[in-house]
This record gives C-alpha cells, structure tokens and sequence, in this order.
C-alpha cells in the first residue's frame, strides 16, 4: 500500500488528518505480517538521536527501528552534559551542523517548542521525541493504534486521562488526536495544581468534543473504555514539598480494576513510579 500523504517533519499531533492515521495503522499492520519485506528499506540512512533529557524506550525504539530497516545510527545521550549545549552552543546551531550528517534528527529536549525550533533551521527532516511539558506526537500514534487494536474501533471510544495532565506531553498528544475522530468522550482526572491546560480544551471545545474534569477517578473508571495512568512529573517541579504533595494522588489496584468495565483497558505510557500497583 502507499502512503497517501507525508509530513516533513513530525513536531505536533495536529499534523496528522484522520486519513493519514489510517494510511500508517494500516502499514503498521502490513510490516506485522510480513516483515522481511522492509528489511534494507532505509539501508545507506543515517539517524541521528539528540537526546536532551532521559530517555529508554524512545530511544531504544526509534533506534531498534532504524536498524531492522537497514539504516545506522548515531547520537548522544544526555545531551544538556554531554555535547556542545555544555558550552552554551544554540540548539539551532547544534541542528544546522547535525543535519549535515544525518539524514532525519530524532530530538528529545527539555524545551516545549524545541522541535519547532529545530525544524526550522534543519535541512533534514526533523522528529519529536519529546519537547519538554508540549507533545510526544510518536508516542501518541502508539497508543491511539493499541486503543484501536484492543478495543476494534477508535470512534465512540470513551478515554479518562489521568494524572499529571499539565506536563504530561503523551497526554496533550493523544488528546489531539482522539479529537479528530467521532462520537469521543473525554475525562481529565488530575488535582487541580496539574489540570489540563486551557489550549488544549479550547481546542476540544472548537472540535465539539465533550470532556468533563473531576478529581474523583473512582467515579470515572465505570464510565470508560480506556483509562490512561500517568505519573506526576517530579522533573518539572521545582518545590519538591509541591510535588511529594501530590505524588501518590491516583492508583490503580485491584479494587480500582474492579470498578472498570469488563472490556475495558488500561493504558500507561511510562516509566511508572506507583501509579499502577
């Protein structure tokens, strides 16, 4: 099959219509089946990962990927220590050198809106990873393809997202997309210190999609198709007494499990820290 349409650069869930959403599920069900028809199909790229904040499966899986489909990889670790930013070197000129020797830019970075940034000054395609509190749009298109796998449909689903929901950039990621199907119904369940942000249900609210917000997940779990755990976000708090405040706020265990619907799933886009016993 062909992909009927492509990004340059992936920095935001917006950019993607419904269409190209069921373009790529629908490739990521042909290379499931049979696989060794990619291998060799990026053999002679070269990816480069700028990882500027922690990082395990994201980098491991981008780099994982790379390899199956014959390209090579390159890239830093830690990159705030470990590379010329140590210096005081603009991220825009790190970009501007880097994509000289690569031919797409995995970048993860501290900053909302650094993959913007980079984006504009690479000669490379350029792919978020990860812009601080703003998006983690790959992560997003994971989880909208499991939601659609476990649960055979993505209209009319129900979703409670949970948590950490002012920083959480996999939470703003999937929201968006979800927006883009029929019939969704969301729950943002988080105290009131670490709410959803206001952009993203204004844009909700111009798409018609309801959302409700409660502090009260126990009530929530019965009346959902999919609940989604995230941690609190020690890494963006600077008062540590604020954050202990709230670590611990929400659970799932067993008694929790029980509230929700037979079918229903539960969902974490880790690392998890106690939020799931």
């Amino acid at each position: 099959m062909a992909i009927t349409s492509k990004l340059r650069h992936v920095i935001e869930s917006q950019q993607f219509s419904r269409a190209l959403l069921e373009d790529l599920f629908a490739r990521a069900e042909e290379i499931k089946r049979e696989p060794h028809h990619f291998i060799g199909r990026l053999a002679g790229q070269v990816m480069a990962a700028l990882f500027y904040e922690p990082s395990t499966r994201t980098r491991l899986s981008f780099e994982a990927a790379m390899l199956r489909l014959g390209g090579e990889t390159m890239g830093t670790d830690n990159a705030r220590e470990f590379s010329s930013a140590a210096k005081g070197e603009t991220l825009e000129d790190t970009i501007r050198i880097v994509s000289g020797y690569a031919d797409v830019i995995v970048l993860r970075h501290n900053e909302e809106g650094a993959a913007r940034r980079a984006a504009a000054v690479s000669s490379v395609p350029v792919i978020n990873a990860g812009d601080g509190p703003g998006q983690h749009p790959t992560q997003a298109l994971l989880d909208l393809y499991t939601i659609r796998n476990e649960l055979g449909r993505i209209d009319g689903v129900s979703v409670a997202m949970v948590g950490d929901l002012a920083n959480g950039r996999t939470v703003r990621s999937l929201t968006y997309l979800l927006s883009k199907y029929k019939d969704i119904k969301l729950w943002f369940v988080a105290p009131a210190q670490v709410g959803m942000r206001e952009d993203l249900k204004a844009h909700l609210d111009e798409h018609r999609v309801p959302w409700i917000e409660t502090e009260d997940l126990n009530a929530v779990l019965p009346e959902v198709d999919v609940v989604y755990m995230t941690r609190i976000q020690k890494e963006r708090f600077t008062d540590p007494q604020a954050y202990n405040a709230l670590k611990g706020t929400y659970r799932i265990d067993h008694d929790a499990m029980a509230l929700m619907r037979k079918y229903a799933i539960l969902m974490h886009p880790l690392p998890r820290v106690d939020e799931i016993a």
